[in-house]
């Protein structure tokens, strides 16, 4: 009859059966890929080998007893890296990504066009983010969302070989294995998530128009990170070392996810200290806007002693973020009144920079919630501002009551009227410089009124003042181009000797005809080039040059054609009738050049 080892000489020699520097059938296989009896077999082999460890007293013992648990905590090293490996796919699957995408030159010539290009080209991207504005702010109030990443089986597995290094003395090598092969899993799923591994210098090098594309992707991504991946490997964490050491949990977390935070946040850090500029502010807000929205969660998933530095440099980049964002304002106040373009835009119709700075600040409307927060002063206005004496002042007393960031948008719009007016004086002709202005304070004006959140924040007071800024343009515009003309219908002079009885000069009366005719000609060929773009505006001021002209015309004719129809060629002189001046003012404002010569209705 053959009789058993005792149980400790039988548990060294299961744990040297799997000695991999024995055996090649120990080299390739796996305990935890065989039978379960087995798994549990060496497990107790282990456990014995422990206990015999503290209670051995015979120094061979001792020294064989230790030969035997480091072969086993080689083989269960191994062993718990496999069994990380064999469950290694990124869990960011495709429909997971999406189901949380919601997560929300010398020559001035030259250098006015590429100022004017630029505004066109930026009007059309603000007015675009302005149609897509609901996806630009970033306040979605998603809960941490945690998965199993590893099945239940697997984890008890990694459990009972974690507890067993642990206790072995062996935590160090059980971290690094872990925190090596899970950081592998979370590189994975960044590279799904498109997180490239960019420096902050990476990132300040970076074109605009590519930083947006990852901006767009960084702010989905970091969301996802957050409230799903992050947390999950943490749970995961929690399920495999949760009291098997002070802190062990958190040490494995910070080992697989130290790094990846790290990258992801130096992202918005680049973003928090790159070179500021106008067109950068509304990009910067929604980064600010993620991070402010996720950093209720960044402090929840890390809230441990050793995660500590990734809730402060969370913090610490938001506070900058929201100083890049005061100082991108104050420097599109400046980068207003200075732009420099001279040469006049065709027509008296919108400056591009109008477009382009009223469609800046409705979306700075949009993003009201947040400015809020960040705007806290009020701009200083006036000479003292800009240094110029020139510049007017704004009575911001008239705006008590209003937020600090309802004064900035109407220091903007002050500046921009200020930068206007100077472009006005460039136009040689005085009516189209009202015109222009006309324009350009009726925009302004149609702007407010056409945002719910601009108009609440531009107080009827100002925006009355914005109105009578316009009507005020477009009576200068009549009172400059029509006295002229009809200063040649007046009465006043035609008499002979002054009398009304004594008759009508004739000769006076067809330089009137004459004079009215060139002017009225002159003023039909130009203006019809000018554009009023607003139809409404437009139908007004072809409707009061009608009420203005046609009753003076019709009295004048009446008066006074029978005086040169009864001598030779009348017609070189009474050229249009009424109904051809009336159907000439429909020429007015379309911005297209017309014949010389009126159309004539037969008389």
């Amino acid at each position: 009859m053959v009789m058993e080892p005792p149980g400790n000489e039988l548990a060294e020699e299961i744990i040297l059966r799997w000695d991999s520097t024995a055996s090649e059938e120990a080299r390739v296989e796996m305990i935890f890929d065989g039978d379960r009896c087995e798994i549990d077999r060496y497990l107790q082999a282990v456990d014995e080998i422990q206990q015999l460890m503290g209670s051995a007293t015979v120094s061979d013992d001792q020294r064989k007893a230790n030969s035997a648990i480091q072969i086993a905590m080689a083989r269960l090293e191994g062993e718990f890296r496999n069994i990380l490996i064999a469950h290694t796919t990124p869990i960011l699957t495709d429909s997971l990504i999406n189901q949380n995408s919601s997560i929300h030159s010398n020559s001035n010539d030259l250098q006015d066009q590429v100022f004017a290009d630029h505004y066109d080209d930026m009007s059309k991207e603000l007015e675009h983010q302005q149609n897509n504005s609901s996806s630009a702010s970033y306040r979605s109030m998603n809960s941490i969302r945690e998965i199993d990443l590893i099945p239940s089986e697997a984890i008890y597995d990694l459990r009972s070989i974690a507890e067993r290094m642990i206790s072995a003395g062996h935590l160090r090598e059980c971290i690094q294995v872990y925190g090596s092969i899970r950081k592998s899993v979370v590189d994975a799923s960044f590279r799904v998530l498109g997180i490239e591994n960019l420096s902050i210098g990476d990132v300040q090098k970076l074109e605009w128009e590519a930083l947006e594309t990852k901006i767009k992707r960084w702010i989905r991504a970091a969301k996802i990170c957050v409230r799903i991946l992050f947390p999950s490997e943490k749970k995961l964490c929690k399920q495999i070392f949760e009291g098997l050491g002070i802190s062990t949990e958190d040490a494995c977390f910070m080992e697989t996810v130290e790094g990846p935070s790290i990258q992801l946040l130096n992202f918005a850090e680049a973003i928090s200290t790159s070179r500021r500029s106008p067109e950068k502010l509304f990009k910067i807000l929604d980064v600010h806007d993620a991070l402010s929205d996720l950093l209720p969660d960044i402090k929840v998933v890390f809230q441990s002693k050793q995660s500590e530095s990734i809730r402060v440099q969370g913090a610490e980049i938001l506070s900058r973020l929201a100083e890049v964002v005061r100082g991108t304002l104050s420097e599109f106040e400046n980068a207003v009144l200075r732009e420099p373009s001279r040469i006049p835009v065709p027509g008296g119709t919108i400056h591009p920079l109008t477009r382009y700075v009223m469609n800046y600040i409705s979306l700075i409307s949009d993003y009201s919630q947040t400015l809020m927060e960040l705007i806290v002063s009020k701009p200083s206005t006036g000479s003292r501002y800009t240094g110029d004496p020139n510049m007017p002042d704004v009575d911001l007393a008239e705006l008590e009551g209003q937020t600090p960031l309802a004064h900035h948008l109407i220091w903007i719009i002050v500046i921009l009227q200020f930068n206007l007016e100077g472009k006005s004086e460039h136009y040689k002709d005085a009516s189209l410089a009202h015109l222009f202005m006309m324009n350009n304070v009726h925009y302004i004006v149609q702007k407010i009124k056409g945002s719910l959140e601009l108009r609440e924040m531009i107080c009827d007071d100002y925006l009355r003042r914005l109105t009578g800024k316009y009507r005020h343009a477009a009576t200068n515009y009549q009172r400059v181009t029509w006295v002229r003309v009809l200063y040649c219908l007046r009465e006043e002079g035609l008499h002979v000797n002054g009398g009304f009885s004594s008759g009508v000069s004739k000769n006076v009366l067809r330089g009137r005809f004459k004079t009215f005719n060139h002017m009225f000609e002159e003023v039909h060929r130009t203006q019809a080039t000018w554009l009023v773009p607003d139809a409404q505006v437009r139908e007004e001021l072809r409707i009061f040059i009608s009420e203005l002209l046609i009753p003076a015309y019709r009295s004048f004719l009446g008066r006074f054609r029978s005086h040169l129809e009864s001598g030779k060629h009348p017609e070189n002189y009474i050229k249009y009738s009424v109904e051809d001046l009336e159907s000439a003012i429909l020429d007015f404002f379309e911005g297209y050049p017309v014949s010389q010569q009126l159309r004539r209705r037969s008389h």
